[in-house]
């Protein structure tokens, strides 16, 4: 399903290695926290905000196969994160693909609202010149 997530956002993220994901999944502090249904699965960590001064939930990713949208189960899929964190989590935040039409009605229509802020990534090369 990972690989499928990437392939519907253009095939261009590369897929975390089993041994990579169990490492981070069953640590004796696990990194991050998943849930595996048939068609769907959500992979989601701890989040902290300094402004509400609130536990969080980030949803790193969430994806419903295509014969498994319209059922509710990405709604089902965000309810069981919640109630399946252990860190008394006041809210969930995730990114969306501004392309991705479908998913984003969906976020709305379940009640999230735009933060306002475009999220950026520094790696490689440019992070090794911080050191």
């Amino acid at each position: 399903m990972l690989q499928d997530l990437s392939d519907h956002d253009g095939g261009t993220c590369a897929v975390g290695s089993e041994p990579a994901l169990s490492a981070a999944l069953f640590a004796p502090h696990p990194l991050i926290h998943a849930l595996i249904a048939d068609e769907g699965m959500t992979f989601y960590y701890p989040d902290f905000s300094t402004h509400r001064g609130e536990p969080g939930v980030y949803v790193q990713d969430i994806y419903v196969a295509p014969k498994a949208r319209g059922t509710g189960l990405a709604r089902a899929l965000l309810a069981e994160v919640m109630r399946h964190q252990t860190w008394g989590a006041r809210f969930i935040t995730l990114g969306v693909s501004p392309d991705n039409a479908a998913a984003t009605r969906f976020y709305a229509k379940t009640g999230f609202v735009a933060r306002g802020y475009q999220m950026v990534i520094l790696d490689g090369k440019a992070l090794d010149s911080l050191t």
